[in-house]
């Protein structure tokens, strides 16, 4: 942490330091001039020709000792002001860059791991504690350097104490010991229990999220979900909340005990100071600095205990970001890794492919042989679980293969440069991403390389019919889109996915995936959309992934998947001809049109 700490400014980090040094010293130097004051004050009160006028007394000879402990006074309050604004500013300035900076840091490693990762719960929950550490850890580094801090003080003072009564430190420090242990041990048992309830505080955002967000307020007022997600989110809050306050209970008790320990023995000390005031060893001025230097190292050494116990307690969620940062995908690049052909000549080859998703036995696709041509249009169809988006997945190195290869021109996508397999690969999903961005961003997500090309976005608006849509709004390409942004505009599932598709014309890749990409649209958008599709296809490999027949049937091939394997494969009128289940699907969508 304090290397990645260095990392965002090394000179704010070393004022930092140096501040909080210059500042750790002054309270044991503040009490030292102080008991020379009492003593000089007390040794001037008996002087009986000393001037009664201030003005007389600050020019009177035998008043300069206590005139320039009084100055050092002044010069340390100073000091200590100037100090302390000096410490918040650069406090300030370094900790908005290490929140940041850990941002960047989780954001970047998120894009490096694989699908799968983010599809296990497990990983989930690490994120997310990840993701809290990450923006509410900060105050830790403010922690520790106050830990420093206050250490040099207690150092200092220890020192001024050890000068006059050794025993008394041991005595103090033994004293605090009970605390601290107590410290260490409900720090350790509230972190268990948070790592314990973070599927349930998971639950609970997304309720909380659920509950207040715009998309979802329609349905929520329809069905009359409301108190039904409330009574969801306080059972589970209820249940995270009564653990904790039983915790936070029985720590009040036993902090209480401790603490009243430590009390005990500082009076019981305080009281022999006193007393050896009064039986002559020790001058007033001595109290004045052993009373003030004892109570002050007892606070501090009670800082510093609890201080260093809640740091380490603070470091083991700490240590949740730092874990989910030394996670590493299982999908990468090879050493000597081959480019994307560019284009295609031969075609995409699976060879007896099998997958199954983590977690679970069942082969959603298995013993599956195809080959897609190059400059073919293939159209997957099949029922749903039939493995049409598994192909999908696995075609994009979102998974890898449990059995059998992927080729594309002979070469084998294991082998191929991981970033440069899918800058050719063009993909519209149907549950396509509504980024809360500009117009113009949302379309040069498809190519956002090119986003500052203006010519290529317009382009592949007027290509994907969204020319339209961008030319109706009040900012237009500069218009802000989604309700989570300031003067943004909500467009419809059309509207939206003809955004998206433009992202296709965006993208210009070699290899085109359209997964249902007219979903939203009506039937003229969609035979618009597809006749510009046509063009876009010319020339290039796409797989079509569509229940609708009136799409597929525009493909060159259509290939019907069941249970992860190959049914049947040929034209539109082939199938048809065949009465299989291609024909068999086709007539019960028909059906639906009578």
């Amino acid at each position: 942490m304090f290397r990645q700490l260095w990392a965002c400014s090394p000179s704010l980090t070393l004022a930092s330091a140096v501040l909080r040094v210059i500042q750790a010293v002054q309270p044991a130097m503040a009490l030292y001039i102080a008991k020379l004051i009492v003593d000089e004050v007390v040794r001037l009160s008996r002087i009986p020709t000393l001037p009664a006028p201030i003005t007389a007394w600050m020019v009177h000879g035998s008043s300069g000792h206590l005139q320039e402990y009084l100055v050092l006074e002044f010069g340390l309050i100073i000091v200590f002001d100037l100090t302390s604004r000096g410490i918040a500013l650069v406090d300030g300035l370094l900790n908005e860059r290490y929140i940041n900076a850990v941002s960047l840091a989780l954001m970047d490693h998120a894009a490096t791991l694989d699908l799968q990762q983010f599809e296990s719960s497990t990983l989930q929950d690490l994120l997310e504690r990840a993701r809290r550490q990450a923006s509410g850890r900060n105050n830790l580094l403010v922690q520790l350097f106050n830990i420093a801090q206050t250490a040099v003080t207690a150092l200092m003072l220890a020192i001024g104490v050890l000068v006059f009564a050794p025993w008394m430190v041991l005595i103090l420090v033994v004293a605090l010991l009970p605390s601290a242990a107590g410290e260490a041990h409900f720090n350790a048992r509230a972190y268990r229990l948070a790592r314990t309830k973070t599927a349930e505080r998971r639950e609970m955002e997304y309720l909380r999220y659920v509950g207040a967000s715009a998309e979802h307020a329609k349905e929520l007022k329809l069905f009359g979900l409301g108190d039904f997600l409330v009574g969801r989110f306080r059972a589970a809050a209820t249940t995270v909340l009564d653990q904790n306050r039983k915790l936070a209970v029985r720590r009040f008790i036993w902090s209480s005990v401790f603490a009243a320990i430590g009390s005990a023995a500082y009076y019981g000390v305080y009281v022999v100071i006193v007393w050896n005031t009064v039986h002559g060893p020790l001058s007033v001025g001595d109290m004045t600095f052993l009373s003030g230097s004892f109570l002050r190292l007892h606070g501090l050494l009670s800082t510093l205990l609890l201080g260093i116990t809640q740091t380490a307690s603070q470091a083991q969620y700490l240590d949740d970001f730092y874990t989910f940062l030394d996670l590493r995908p299982v999908i990468r690049s090879p050493a000597c890794a081959r480019p994307f052909p560019s284009p295609i000549h031969k075609g995409i080859r699976f060879r007896d492919v099998g997958f199954r998703y983590p977690g679970t036995d069942i082969w959603a696709v298995r013993h599956l042989d195809l080959t897609i041509h190059a400059n073919e249009t293939v159209a997957l169809v099949g029922e749903n679980g039939a493995g049409k988006t598994t192909l999908v997945k696995l075609l994009t190195r979102l998974y890898e293969p449990d059995e059998g290869e992927i080729t594309v021109d002979g070469i084998c996508l294991r082998d191929m440069d991981l970033q440069d397999l899918r800058a050719h690969i063009g993909v519209i999903f149907q549950d396509f991403i509504r980024y809360s961005l500009t117009a113009s961003e949302n379309i040069a997500v498809g190519r956002i390389t090119a986003l500052s090309d203006a010519g290529r976005i317009e382009a592949a608006a007027r290509e994907g019919l969204a020319a339209d849509v961008v030319g109706r709004l009040p900012m237009g390409y500069n218009q802000p889109l989604g309700k989570r942004v300031a003067q943004g505009r909500d467009l419809s599932g059309g509207e939206w996915q003809k955004i998206a598709i433009s992202r296709a014309y965006m993208r210009d890749a070699d290899l085109l995936i359209l997964d249902e990409p007219t979903s939203a649209l009506d039937a003229r958008a969609e035979a618009d959309v597809f006749d510009r599709l046509r063009i876009l296809r010319r020339n290039k490999t796409a797989l079509v992934i569509s229940h609708r027949f009136s799409t597929v049937r525009t493909a060159d091939r259509i290939v019907v998947l069941e249970h992860g394997t190959v049914l049947e494969t040929g034209t539109h009128d082939e199938l048809l001809a065949r009465q299989g289940r291609y024909a068999e699907l086709f007539a019960l969508q028909a059906e639906g049109y009578q």
